[in-house]
């Protein structure tokens, strides 16, 4: 029996699609501009490559009750996600995607991606099919380049917390939730008289309700408006930031 236009797995089908399309669009360099909140930062000289995997599936227990208007974002669609440790010395807190410096042993940044992801949610990665890389952010202040690797959860398998060290929760992030003009604001860090803006999402999960800024914020806001998936929503809004002493 055929899958209908408007069913869930038609849709999920049509996001993993645009996906594959973005992924090839990067490998080929046409007309795409990559990530404009991260246009023309210099790469530092001695930067070391690192790859954080930005995995989507479907069929999660948790499916968003956001009808979201792109037709390719069902509410089964999401993206896995992690709360890195508070007591970590580097961005304690922070929620980001797996991933990390690309070792000597890695066959490239998709083995990286895909290693760290392992040590980090447990996730079996041969269930994992990969559709590319986007292009490589550099990071001047950790002097990181840091090449996004596109992956879809064919066959899912169960994540968690492999190390308490390093990670306070692992999930899985409906995106549908995550381009919901609700959970939608700006991340404010004001000091010393200057002031940072950056695009903030609302995660509210079992696992608590997380923040995604900085770093994976501005990643994700970037993919989501290349993708055409993003809805329109208050940059004005001010989400609450608790950082650091």
């Amino acid at each position: 029996m055929p899958v209908p236009p408007s069913s869930p797995t038609r849709r999920s089908l049509s996001a993993r699609g645009q996906l594959v399309a973005l992924a090839e669009a990067a490998a080929a360099a046409r007309g795409h501009d990559g990530f404009e909140a991260f246009a023309g930062l210099p790469t530092p000289e001695d930067s070391r490559p690192a790859a954080v995997l930005i995995l989507f599936g479907v069929l999660d227990s948790l499916p968003s009750d956001h009808d979201a208007q792109p037709r390719a974002v069902s509410r089964d669609l999401d993206v896995l996600l992690l709360a890195r440790a508070t007591t970590l010395r580097s961005h304690p807190g922070q929620v980001a995607f797996p991933g990390g410096r690309v070792d000597p042993d890695d066959d490239g940044p998709v083995s990286a991606a895909l290693r760290e992801a392992r040590e980090e949610t447990g996730l079996d990665t041969a269930g994992v099919e990969v559709l590319g890389t986007l292009e490589n952010i550099p990071l001047a202040y950790s002097q990181h380049l840091v090449t996004p690797v596109l992956g879809w959860w064919r066959h899912p398998s169960p994540v968690r917390v492999v190390d308490e060290a390093e990670s306070a929760a692992v999930f899985r992030a409906p995106v549908a939730d995550l381009i919901d003009p609700a959970n939608r604001g700006s991340t404010v860090i004001r000091r010393d008289g200057q002031e940072w803006r950056g695009p903030g999402f609302l995660v509210h999960h079992p696992t608590g309700a997380h923040v995604v800024w900085g770093f994976t914020g501005m990643v994700l806001d970037g993919l989501f408006d290349r993708l055409g998936w993003t809805e329109p929503w208050d940059a004005d809004r001010e989400i609450p930031l608790a950082l650091p002493d």
